[in-house]
Order: structure tokens, then sequence, then C-alpha cells
């Protein structure tokens, strides 16, 4: 809590709305914008189903962080708004600045996240499982994933990172004064996001990462878990459709819209 003109500032209150500026957020929807466009622009005749080949590490890097910021900065920019607005109930001098180095710290956690999944989806490429061929036990294992991530939807550990994803009291208790506080809570508050949606990532990822499609449908759900007023109600008509999509590319793969099966 901070004060201003002798009046208790809180996340929530009137006279904390008042000193919330709404450039921030702003700006984040525009970023967003032009990542989609570049994306769009960059994926177009790439998709080539699951098993789509990932590309040199520096190429997938450039293309994955272009991805997450199209994707997540939309449901970011409301955290950006309450960050801009606790900075400048401190008496930040340029709350908008630091909360570009919120949403850079945010991003770079995602960076992280998506050099995990290449090294492991690396890894098993090497391992030259001719198995997982998409003609033998590919669409069941890829089944299988999907229906993993359904599950995790509705875990314990999924909640706790979707409430801090979602409520901006809890990020203004984890504010930090300062530029480098400023990144060091967007890399926080990027590792709870991280936590709340890893498993709808992978979704995209066994999918096929270039699949611009199920790209907006898994940004969809992302943004309902975060910014829809029930989050319970969303989670779970999310973990139905996970689900559903997991049963349909398991057993019936041709009949899922917009998935490119593998020749």
């Amino acid at each position: 809590m901070t004060r201003a003109g002798g009046r208790a500032l809180t996340s929530g209150s009137p006279a904390y709305e008042r000193a919330t500026p709404v450039g921030p957020a702003a700006l984040l929807l525009l970023v967003a914008g032009g990542c989609w466009a570049v994306t769009v622009h960059r994926m177009r005749g790439m998709d080539m189903g699951p098993g789509t080949d990932l590309g040199g590490l520096g190429s997938f890097a450039v293309l994955w962080l272009t991805m997450m910021a199209a994707m997540m900065l939309p449901s970011l920019a409301p955290m950006a708004h309450a960050h801009a607005g606790r900075s400048r109930a401190a008496g930040a001098r340029r709350p908008s600045f630091g909360s570009a180095l919120f949403a850079a710290g945010y991003l770079a956690t995602w960076l992280a996240a998506g050099m995990l999944a290449y090294a492991v989806v690396r890894l098993l490429a090497g391992l030259d499982l001719g198995w997982l061929a998409w003609d033998r036990a590919g669409p069941y294992v890829a089944g299988g994933v999907i229906l993993a991530a359904a599950v995790y939807e509705l875990t314990p550990l999924k909640a706790r990172c979707l409430r801090h994803c979602r409520r901006p009291e809890l990020l203004a208790r984890r504010w930090r004064a300062g530029p480098r506080g400023a990144l060091l809570t967007g890399l926080e508050h990027g590792g709870f996001c991280v936590g709340a949606s890893w498993a709808l990532m992978a979704v995209l990822f066994v999918i096929g990462i270039m699949n611009v499609t199920w790209m907006v449908v898994v940004a969809s759900l992302v943004a309902f878990e975060k910014l829809l007023p029930r989050p319970g109600l969303a989670v779970a008509l999310t973990a139905l459709l996970v689900a559903a999509l997991a049963l349909g590319v398991a057993f019936a793969p041709e009949q899922v819209p917009w998935l490119t099966v593998p020749m």
C-alpha cells in the first residue's frame, strides 16, 4: 500500500486506478499485433503437421520469441497495466519503461521454456525412434501427450500458477522498485505463467508448431483462462476441449479440424 495526496493507494482502489496509465497495455497490444503479422507471414507454407522440423536453434529462437509475443502479450496487458499503476503509485518517474522491462522479463522466461522444448525435441529426434512414425504409434503417442496436457489443466499446481497470472494484487506484492526490479518481477511472473500454460504449448508442439490456426486457438484458450471472470469454468472447458482433441488425434486424425496429417 502507498499514499498519494494523503489517500491510501491499494490495488483495486479508485485512487490506484486513476494513477494507472493506459499506455503500457496499449503498447503491448500493438506489439502483439505486429508479431502476429510477422508470424503469419513467416509460417506460410511451413506447417507439416506433427513432427514439423524446428530448424536451427537461432532461427527457432527468433521465431519462438515472435510467437510468444504474439500469443502471450495480449493476455499480459492487464498485468502490465497493473505494474505501471503500482510503479506510478510508488513514485516511479518512468512507469511505462518499467512495464516494458517487466514484459521483457516475462518474454525471457518463455524464451527459456522454448529452448528447453527445442532441446527435448532434438533429443528425441536424435534417438531415431522409428516406432514414433505417424504410420505406426505416432498418433497414439501424440494423443497421449495431449491427454496428459488436459489432465494437467485440473491439477493444483496449474490452479496456483494461474491465480498468480490473473490477480493484480498478487503482482503488487511481488513488485520491486527500479529497472532491475521490474525485470525480475517480469521473470517471476513469467515463471508463474509458464507453469499455468506450458501444457497448452506442449499441445502446439505436438500438433505442429508452424500451424497458425492452432496457434490462434491455443492463444485464445490462454487468454480465456487468464481474463474470464470464472477461471474454474474456463479451465474445465479447456480441459474438455484438449481431451477431445487428444482422442481425435489418436483415433481419427483426418477428422481433426486444421490438423495437417503427415504423409
